[in-house]
């Protein structure tokens, strides 16, 4: 921490000069009502951040590129109250509000201009998710907090909305490169404008890297070898975290109508295993394409307007290299009832290659009304149909579908699609809904925001959740909010339809998982470039889904847990002159898991990101910025000692030149080598990964960008 203060001080150091010359009695209270930074995902309607019935964040594209952010988590993690933790396949990201963590995160709600990527597979962006980049983001919203009112199903712990360029934005052609650590290597392009009332925008981002090699110490095998007498194990080795990937977008705009189109391809390994034993060689891939189109009209009628949407959303987890979940050599994770394994040795390893296709389809109409003197009233209706059409899967072990006898060790990959010995069946979803909200304006300072949604599923029914919020503007620079809202979780297709898996089973009958969450908010400017905020919440999770053991040694879905959270947030931004900013927020959450009695594993208790910025004149830009996350628990039956705490530092040095046509910079991630690891799951009856999962140590990027 002392090298931290240290670095800061010197940035401080360096303006107090400009600081005492530029700050002078001018700074009154009419400079109070300048510009302020608006929002539109906490109601629909874009409004200032501090009047928004929500707790929520925005984080612009000049942020983005300010701390050097090469993907959406680095630019994530630097919002107080989320965390991204790390799960063991792919080391997929695990966005965790406010002590709200579990494997497969489906309770955070991704949009992308508006729209929702959630898959039905597992309920959350992607298996095969392999990152997403920044060049093509505008800004970044995030709600802290339910938003099932507006935005349905999954919109539970969080949301989080990507924006990306507009062709105004854009106004010509870039180009960029960065090359760095982990033969990391990305390269991208941009280009946009507009022709009267037509305009259009493109923009195509590849990047590669190796990822990197902190070591596995152990994993799953290393215990079957202790219990089977083989010696299979891989570890000690590294994570396959190999990534290639590629993003096209293009937005074409003409008059009241908008298209946007976009593809993702990825290509990468599988992190820690599949099965959390190391495969060096399992390569999975994923297509994700979608289009979105949208009609607009602001003025409708005198005091009407109406927005029309409609999109298509195609994914897919392919296997590009085998899946080996257990190496040659091991037996498998197969056991009699005293646990003795009771099958030779697997010569070419345990293979299970999974695959999935799903198509999504939406349609949603909104309606806002201003006829009625102080209310702003937003209805709408949608429709959404989501189907997973395809299921495919070769594998070398279990049930052979053309004899009904047990696959032997050895056989060659036989495929079980369209079988009962499949690990998933095809599968579909329908969902309609309607909502209203009204946005009340009680008096000059008093606001009152209320809405309701109702949602019908075809496959578990009906559930409507409301939200009401109360912001009061007490004085000219101080606003407070009480918020009060509920949100659903609706099962994923793992959950409900999982089968021939002798681990874990899927359950039909499941309800969606509720939360309901309670919150008071203040933000306060005591002066115009002073802004501090201060966020209390409290959030009751109930009908947790989880695998509960059953009699027959596997373990079945079951809406069995129960989680009650509370928590403060502190944030504070100060722009102290033209060239110095620092930016700074505190978390703590202590969150209670009730089915067990003991502190909620996972999520860090504690919290502490800050970031201080200097822009001199000759065009240099410095960036420093730290993350401390501390306190994290096990789970009530997980015997390892404490997850340790870390910090990280990183900094950005950029310079322009040409009339900032031409940009280099320089970017250094965790610059003081700190061994941060995020935990991995327990097992039983051991841990699969005893030491948790590595991140990345020091990496170091080289940029270039040029404007044409």
């Amino acid at each position: 921490m002392k090298k931290i203060l240290g670095l800061l001080a010197i940035l401080i150091s360096c303006n107090t000069a400009q600081v005492i010359a530029e700050y002078s009695d001018e700074d009154d209270l009419t400079s109070l009502y300048g510009d302020e930074t608006f929002v539109s995902i906490a109601t629909g309607i874009s409004q200032p951040i501090s009047k928004a019935p929500s707790v929520a964040s925005v984080i612009t594209a000049e942020d983005i590129k300010m701390i050097g952010a090469t993907d959406i988590d680095d630019v994530l993690e630097t919002i107080p109250g989320l965390h991204i933790g790390r799960s063991s396949v792919g080391q997929n990201p695990i966005y965790t509000f406010r002590g709200i963590y579990s494997d497969f995160n489906p309770q955070v709600m991704m949009l992308i201009n508006g729209i929702p990527i959630t898959n039905l597979f597992h309920g959350n962006r992607h298996q095969v998710w392999g990152g997403m980049p920044t060049e093509s983001i505008s800004r970044i919203e995030v709600i802290r907090g339910p938003g099932s009112a507006i935005y349905g199903a999954d919109a539970f712990a969080g949301v989080i909305n990507i924006i990306t360029n507009s062709p105004e934005e854009i106004g010509g052609v870039s180009v960029g490169t960065r090359h760095g650590t982990s033969n990391t290597n990305s390269i991208w392009m941009k280009a946009g404008g507009a022709n009267g009332e037509f305009s259009y925008m493109a923009i195509l981002e590849g990047m590669s890297t190796d990822g990197y090699n902190e070591k596995i110490k152990s994993d799953s095998q290393s215990f079957l070898d202790a219990i089977s007498g083989t010696a299979a194990s891989l570890s000690p080795g590294d994570s396959n975290l190999e990534v290639k990937s590629v993003d096209a977008r293009v937005e074409l705009s003409y008059q009241k109508f908008t298209l946007h189109a976009a593809t993702q391809i990825r290509e990468g390994g599988v992190g820690a295993g599949i099965a959390q034993a190391l495969d060096p060689n399992g390569q999975a891939a994923s297509k994700r394409h979608n289009v979105d189109f949208i009609f607009e009209e602001r003025a409708f009628t005198k005091n009407t307007s109406i927005k029309v949407n409609l999109s298509y959303l195609h994914t897919s987890q392919e296997v590009d290299e085998d899946f080996i979940l257990f190496p040659p050599g091991s037996k498998g994770p197969f056991f009699d009832q005293l646990g003795n394994a009771i099958s030779p040795p697997f010569p070419n390893g345990v293979i299970g290659n999974p695959e999935v296709y799903e198509r999504h389809y939406r349609a949603n109409f909104t309606s806002t009304f201003r006829g009625i003197e102080q209310h702003e009233l937003m209805s709408g209706v949608g429709y959404y149909f989501g189907e997973i059409y395809k299921v495919e899967e070769e594998k070398n072990y279990g049930i052979d579908p053309s004899t009904g006898l047990p696959i032997p060790p050895g056989s060659p990959l036989i495929d079980v699609s369209d079988t009962p010995y499949a690990f998933l069946n095809e599968n579909e979803r329908e969902n309609s809904h309607i909502f209203i909200q009204d946005v009340w304006h009680l008096a000059g300072d008093w606001e009152l925001t209320t809405g309701i949604r109702y949602d019908h599923y075809s496959d578990f029914g009906d559930t409507t959740n409301p939200r009401v919020a109360l912001v009061w503007s007490a004085r000219h620079n101080l606003t407070v909010k009480a918020l009060y809202g509920e949100a659903f979780r609706a099962p994923s297709f793992a959950e409900t339809g999982g089968q021939a898996n002798p681990v874990a089973l899927g359950n039909s009958n499941l309800k969606p998982e509720t939360l309901k969450s309670y919150e008071l908010a203040f933000n306060y400017k005591p002066t115009y470039n002073l802004t501090l905020d201060l966020n209390l919440f409290k959030y009751y999770w109930k009908d947790i889904i989880q695998f509960v053991p059953d009699a027959s040694g596997t373990r079945t879905a079951q809406n069995a847990g129960e989680q009650y959270g509370h928590g403060i947030e502190l944030e504070a931004s100060w722009k102290v002159n033209n060239y110095l900013s620092i930016l700074s927020n505190y978390s703590w959450q202590k969150s209670e898991d009730e089915l067990n009695n003991a502190d909620a594993a996972n999520a860090p208790e504690q919290q502490f990101y800050i970031r201080a910025n200097t822009a001199l004149s000759n065009g240099l830009n410095i960036t420093l910025q730290a993350n401390r996350v501390t306190d994290r628990k096990r789970s009530f039956d997980d015997l390892r000692k404490e997850i340790d705490d870390y910090t990280t530092v990183d900094f950005t040095l950029r310079k322009s030149f040409l009339t900032e046509q031409l940009e280099l910079s320089l970017i250094g991630k965790n610059i003081f080598n700190d061994d941060a690891r995020e935990p991995s799951p327990n097992g039983q009856p051991v841990p699969p990964i005893t030491n948790d999962f590595p991140l990345s140590r020091r990496r170091i990027f080289a940029e270039i960008r040029y404007s044409l």
